[in-house]
């Protein structure tokens, strides 16, 4: 897997956190540099921290499905890319919450860290160098967790959607691409 691909995994993992950086953003009056790092950290840390459970996960039984293991990263990307997409279309969500406690901060970070476990589970299936994968996620969702608090402090929620359904899209289309890639070797 070359770094675009990774790139493009990462981008599309950060939006879950991109999307809720946006709504925490939406509720702070006046952004402070502690509110960024710790968008930061939390999502970031978590994100990085999520591939490598999945990964050393996965490779514990790499070796029994190595015949099928396309089909597995293909039906991971996509089931996580679907959900996604289908969550950027739910309205009842709220956009923004001005609590950035350990508590709230843990809890939003693993709900959006979730889909980057399965998507570690992947990686050890493909053989992929973890830790430059995982350095890379970290550091993209930190980047873009905190560009989103600003977007939303300034712009709203009118983007968290979309932003969602790009990562879902991403996903998706990297997963096609890894089965395809399989089936005409």
């Amino acid at each position: 897997m070359g770094l675009w691909e990774l790139l493009l995994i990462a981008v599309g993992l950060s939006m879950d956190a991109l999307a809720v950086s946006i709504g925490k953003g939406l509720s702070v009056q006046n952004i402070k540099m502690h509110h960024t790092a710790k968008v930061g950290l939390w999502f970031g840390g978590f994100q990085a921290l999520m591939p490598l459970v999945g990964y050393y996960l996965g490779a514990s039984f790499a070796s029994v499905v190595t015949e099928i293991d396309h089909w597995i990263a293909f039906a991971l990307l996509a089931i996580i890319g679907f959900n996604m997409m289908k969550e950027s279309f739910a309205k009842d969500e709220a956009c923004g919450c001005n609590d950035f406690s350990v508590r709230k901060m843990f809890l939003l970070a693993v709900a959006t860290s979730i889909d980057a476990l399965a998507v570690g589970v992947t990686f050890a299936f493909l053989g992929v160098d973890i830790l430059p994968a995982i350095s890379l996620i970290g550091l993209t969702t930190f980047v873009l967790s905190a560009v989103g608090l600003h977007i939303g402090n300034a712009f709203g929620c009118r983007y968290k959607s979309k932003a969602e359904f790009a990562g879902g899209a991403i996903l998706i289309l990297i997963g096609t691409k890894i089965l395809i890639e399989h089936l005409c070797e």
